[in-house]
């Protein structure tokens, strides 16, 4: 079993900060993110994510977001399993603190 790399929320907020280029892809669903989500995500519901492989590119580095960091963990080990990069963000969207938006 491959170790999926992680970063903390506290980590994403700073780097959305600093206005680092990153690729944030949020899996939560529509309900979840209409209530506030990292305005510089993209929002990709889990269950479609197989569905979307052709919007990802393999060179690229993904941060992927849910609410707690457990099913951003599944969809990272699913990517890395699939030949894309993906960090996990652990303790998802409920220790983030930066700034959010209504999708």
């Amino acid at each position: 079993m491959k170790v999926i790399p992680t970063i903390t929320a506290e980590e994403v907020r700073q780097k959305v900060e600093n206005g680092e280029k990153i690729e944030l892809i949020d899996v939560r669903e529509d309900a979840e993110v209409a209530e506030g989500m990292i305005p510089q995500a993209e929002h990709i519901v889990m269950g479609t994510i197989p569905d979307n492989l052709d919007r990802l590119d393999k060179e690229t580095e993904y941060i992927i977001i849910c609410r707690s960091g457990k099913r951003s963990e599944n969809v990272s080990r699913y990517l890395i399993e699939n030949g894309y990069k993906a960090t996990n963000m652990t303790g998802g969207m409920l220790e983030y603190t930066g700034e959010i938006a209504p999708k």
